[in-house]
């Protein structure tokens, strides 16, 4: 009979994963060299690893030199799966990735974040469903699940969303939990978005990187030395609620007036322009108000697009107002890399070129310097993605590894690992 492994074992074992995991060292004799570790010892780790199905061997290497060629061994990527979901106010976008974080399907829908946690949640459900179908049928990992609100990370728990009536304290990672046998991670869909296009954006560039949302609300993430900061309690990067007006008529969705979300986000927009569009001063979208009894923001980018000057202005007045508060951002936390995201891309290019020319009006010179100021590389997937890269982390992380290794199985140690990370 085969010993159970040892503590040490099991240490020994996160460390060799990691290690080929991540390519510092793929053979035998590369782990030997980097842990300082016998044959012996290695042999039996990656033996282990085979055994519990993390590794796999692969044909020798190439090397050149004489003798015989060394086989290598790789992290099984295709062991298991990893479901993410990227939920905004009024979109949603799902994913399946492998252990690597390599997406492999994606849906979208839009939804009403405000028909409360169990409609919302379920068509989440609904499409892990169609997810889960399109691919080969392997273990869930892990599952993501980002959300447009504040999110208590240690609990999976939503804390008084200001504009998510019925959410307030939903146990989001116990629903998924029990529903996909597995960890789950939940957390600010904005902190997703920054963290994928940290690590899988175009240039990729490693620098400190704020990821700026701009959608219907508006909101924020840091990413600094690869990882997100969330501040004392999770609630660091929620920017579209700091006052940047006097202007009383400016009335929040949260109940105040002056925020930033109340002159620049989306919903604001909608506002305004119905107005303007009542008031005959947009042709375009006025039209449009006739035709369809509405105005969406695919209707303002048209409209931009078209040349309706009423419409041309609230989108460069918009772009001015976030780029000189997140200036303020950049004199403070000073990115090497700023990056624009969400559904105002949509809108044309008019709102990047004033965002852009207000974050360097109002940056210090040394802060601005060397700032690389883009549009997001990943849109519309960034989110899904940095989910699924969040999971993939915290599975494979060094000090967490023990935990679901030991067990045989991350379902087996998920109560723990969510513990931990």
């Amino acid at each position: 009979m085969t010993r159970p492994p040892s503590a040490r074992d099991v240490l020994v074992l996160a460390q060799i994963v990691d290690l080929v995991r991540t390519g510092v060292a793929v053979t035998r004799p590369e782990l030997e060299a980097v842990t300082g570790l016998g044959r012996t010892v290695v042999n039996d780790r990656l033996r282990e690893g085979v055994d519990l199905g993390v590794h796999a061997e692969v044909d020798p290497l190439a090397t050149g030199s004489r003798g015989r060629p060394s086989r290598a061994v790789r992290l099984r990527t295709e062991a298991g799966l990893v479901l993410s979901a990227s939920l905004g106010a009024v979109s949603l976008h799902a994913a399946v990735s492998d252990l690597a974080g390599t997406g492999l399907a994606h849906r979208f829908e839009r939804i009403d974040v405000r028909d409360g946690p169990e409609r919302v949640l379920s068509r989440v459900e609904a499409l892990f469903g169609d997810l889960l179908a399109a691919v080969p049928q392997r273990p869930v990992w892990g599952v993501a699940v980002g959300l447009p609100g504040p999110v208590d990370v240690a609990t999976g728990r939503v804390i008084a969303p200001p504009m998510m009536p019925g959410w307030d304290g939903a146990d989001v990672r116990t629903r998924f939990g029990v529903r996909y046998d597995a960890p789950v991670w939940v957390d600010n869909e904005v902190n997703l978005m920054a963290l994928g296009e940290w690590e899988r954006g175009t240039p990729r560039e490693r620098r400190d990187l704020l990821f700026v949302k701009v959608a219907t609300g508006i909101g924020s993430a840091l990413v600094t030395g690869g990882r997100l900061h969330r501040g004392d309690s999770g609630a660091a990067g929620d920017i579209g609620h700091v006052r940047v007006t006097d202007d009383p008529s400016a009335v929040c969705r949260c109940g105040k007036t002056g925020c930033l979300e109340a002159v620049a986000g989306g919903w604001a927009l909608v506002r305004r322009l119905t107005g303007e569009a009542r008031a005959g001063r947009s042709p375009v979208l006025a039209e449009c108000l006739a035709r369809t009894g509405r105005i969406t923001g695919e209707d303002i980018g048209a409209a931009t697009a078209a040349g309706d000057e009423a419409a041309r202005a609230a989108v460069a007045r918009a772009g001015r107002v976030t780029g000189t508060a997140v200036a303020g951002i950049v004199n403070f936390a000073n990115p090497g890399t700023l990056v624009l995201g969400g559904g105002v891309l949509r809108s044309g290019p008019q709102f990047f070129a004033e965002f852009e020319r207000a974050v360097y009006d109002g940056a210090i010179e040394l802060a601005a310097r060397a700032l690389t100021v883009r549009t997001s590389s990943l849109d519309p997937r960034e989110g899904t993605t940095g989910g699924a890269l969040l999971v993939v982390d915290a599975l494979f992380r060094p000090s967490v590894m023990p935990l679901w290794l030991g067990a045989g199985s991350p379902r087996t140690a998920a109560p723990r690992l969510q513990a931990a990370t």
